[in-house]
């Protein structure tokens, strides 16, 4: 099976090789895989060009991501994939065309944190614990460390608004699966991730009253109404509020 890395350390991994992120084509390079990688379409070569050179494009831009795809479809080859046919030009666009199956850990957190919420949604514990401990495990690691840009930014937007769903999904997973303990842990992750977020506290609070410790969740309702009253004058909403009311019995 093929397996492709986007996050963490970017790589190519086939029956015949492993391509490590030190052989792609310099930062630019890895930046168009990556990019070209999480985007099952076709890609524009304007498009593609933005990415790499953020907006700013140099004069010469269209030979120079030329020579770029060029070095990508060499390193694929190396790879032992179909150079030609895999990273296909087709009327001024680009696309990566893998062999079916292909596993790319990117689409797999996603696929993984889908199944997990609608497992939860069902209450199915153990098929949501499995699933988000696959989107967790791929997801806390970095993603092109060291890169900026307006695309670059927004992928770690999504990423952290990903991670955020995988710790309350692992959280809700636990619960179902009678681990309060468990789920403790988890909906802390998901608090310290989106510290403003008032439904992470929520589920901290419900899952320290699942494992019947009431004065924890006083603490945590204590300590969002004290972070939204400092910060922004506010008070938490009405569920934050009648879960409170509960640990107070």
């Amino acid at each position: 099976m093929t397996r492709i890395y986007l996050l963490g350390r970017v790589m190519i991994e086939t029956a015949d090789a492993v391509i490590e992120a030190s052989a792609f084509p310099g930062r630019q390079g890895r930046l168009a895989f990556v990019y070209l990688a999480s985007a099952p379409r076709r890609v524009e070569r304007h498009e593609l060009a933005d990415v790499v050179w953020h907006h700013e494009l140099p004069p010469a831009w269209d030979s120079s991501l030329s020579a770029i795809v060029s070095k990508l479809r060499r390193l694929i080859g190396r790879a032992g994939l179909d150079a030609a046919g895999g990273l296909e030009t087709r009327h001024g666009a680009h696309e990566l065309r893998l062999p079916e199956g292909t596993w790319i850990d990117l689409r797999v957190a996603v696929n993984s944190l889908d199944r997990a919420e609608g497992a939860v949604r069902r209450g199915d514990g153990p098929t949501a614990w499995a699933d988000a401990t696959v989107a967790s495990a791929i997801l806390r690691r970095p993603f092109l460390p060291g890169e900026t840009g307006p695309w670059v930014d927004s992928m770690r937007r999504e990423l952290h608004e990903m991670q955020v769903r995988t710790y309350g999904t692992l959280a809700a997973a636990w619960l179902l699966s009678d681990d309060p303990r468990a789920a403790v842990h988890a909906a802390r992750r998901s608090v310290d991730l989106a510290p403003y977020r008032e439904s992470g506290y929520a589920r901290l609070m419900e899952c320290h009253l699942a494992g019947g410790n009431r004065a924890e969740a006083v603490r945590v309702y204590d300590e969002i109404s004290t972070l939204l009253r400092e910060t922004m004058g506010i008070s938490p909403a009405e569920d934050v509020e009648a879960l409170y009311l509960r640990a107070l019995g």
